[in-house]
């Protein structure tokens, strides 16, 4: 099953935070979920580290690309399927990086994993199935 990461998911499993849910870890160490990250995640996380509300080691494009290929993550682009599946979303989530994750996993089938429950209002009709 292809699963798609949200941002805080795929920190706090790479960091081992407590936050991350059992359903979650369960799913992120089945050698057979195939795991990905879209790239917007990234961008989403460089600005946070800018920004000072995410400390995480430098260069930290170079970090994240690094610990996605350890824990076999692979990097979803944005694609214009992507945006289409993003421009028929209602929205019910203000974040533009949650609703193209949403987007991305509607057009690619696959399952979002967040602890937003923000994002489970859209589960299954605008989105791909969100856990």
């Amino acid at each position: 099953m292809k699963f798609l990461l949200d941002t805080h998911v795929f920190l706090w499993a790479i960091t081992d935070d407590e936050r991350l849910s059992a359903a979650h870890r369960r799913i992120y160490l089945k050698p057979e979920s195939e795991l990905w990250l879209s790239v917007a995640s990234i961008w989403e996380t460089l600005i946070r580290s800018g920004l000072g509300k995410l400390k995480l080691p430098s260069p930290v494009t170079g970090y994240l690309l690094k610990q996605m290929e350890r824990n076999r993550v692979g990097l979803l682009p944005v694609r214009a399927t992507h945006l289409a599946a993003l421009e028929d979303q209602p929205l019910l989530h203000r974040d533009p990086f949650d609703r193209m994750l949403l987007a991305q996993a509607a057009a690619e089938e696959m399952t979002v994993l967040s602890s937003d429950d923000v994002l489970r209002r859209y589960s299954g009709r605008y989105s791909g199935r969100v856990l």
